[in-house]
């Protein structure tokens, strides 16, 4: 089979439960307790009713142990200087489970809820930029700059906080970030386009990155096992139908954790701790 197979859930709600940390807790240990890889949220600006995905799953994070949180940012009218800090915060109290599935809004209608823009050309080359500020924010404490010295009161080491002065069409950002290094080093960049760890699509050319097909109650177990000897990495799909019909098969069948091996996101999905772009430069 070669590379371990992965699942991640899509969770969703509606009406009333969709405001109760309780119910999306429910559904984030459901999946944990199956030993999935991760969970996604979902995220609009369009004026649907529903709570802030990352908010969302910073409240679920001290609720579950091992269980990956991935939820939803649009990133065409909020700022990469402040979804890093988020997406770090995150990383942090979920102890290195944390990443973020970037989405665009393409809609004229939700652009007029911010009122700051009317160009919506190019939104994916923005959220390729987009991507690459978070990272080299992320990369802007070096893993030792922290000092906490009581003694002397120094609490950073200023040569290994770094200016990452990113310009370009849509964000010129100079840095560094407010928040220390996260502990995956860059918590997991997912999208439906490949500028990121993941990408979401039902075409393996898509991408070299580890590519997840989303698939429904339709689809049987045999089909998940031939796409996955095809070259994907894993499956999104509906929370009961894998923890119900999917994983106990594959389990059956020797293709599936009996446990998880990692406490990291990035460990369950044998993605190695990415090296510190500014550091790897000073020691250049």
């Amino acid at each position: 089979m070669g590379s371990r197979l992965h699942l991640a859930a899509a969770l969703h709600a509606s009406g009333d439960e969709a405001f109760t940390a309780k119910h999306w807790a429910g559904l984030a240990r459901e999946a944990e307790d199956a030993k999935l890889d991760f969970v996604t949220f979902d995220d609009a600006l369009d004026g649907r009713p529903g709570l802030d995905a990352v908010l969302t799953a910073a409240r679920i994070a001290p609720l579950t142990s091992r269980i990956g949180l991935v939820p939803t940012a649009v990133v065409t009218h909020t700022e990469p200087f402040h979804l890093s800090k988020a997406i770090a915060t995150l990383d942090y109290v979920s102890k290195g489970r944390a990443g973020v599935q970037l989405t665009t809004a393409p809609d004229v209608a939700t652009a007029r809820h911010f009122g700051r823009r009317d160009d919506l050309g190019d939104l994916w080359d923005e959220a390729v930029d987009y991507a690459e500020v978070l990272r080299r924010l992320w990369d802007s404490w070096e893993d030792d700059a922290e000092i906490r010295d009581e003694a002397t009161g120094r609490f950073i080491d200023r040569e290994k906080l770094h200016y990452i002065d990113f310009e370009g069409r849509w964000f010129q950002v100079r840095g560094p970030s407010i928040t220390p290094r996260p502990p995956q080093g860059h918590p997991l960049i997912a999208a439906t386009q490949p500028l990121g760890d993941i990408v979401f699509s039902d075409d393996l050319s898509a991408s070299d990155k580890l590519v997840f097909r989303d698939v429904d109650e339709t689809t049987p177990v045999d089909r998940l096992v031939a796409w996955h000897r095809e070259g994907f990495a894993g499956f999104r799909g509906e929370l009961r139908h894998l923890t119900g019909t999917v994983v106990p098969e594959l389990r059956r069948r020797g293709l599936f954790r009996e446990e998880y091996e990692h406490t990291t996101l990035r460990g369950h999905l044998g993605l190695a701790r990415p090296v510190n772009q500014f550091a790897r430069r000073s020691v250049g």
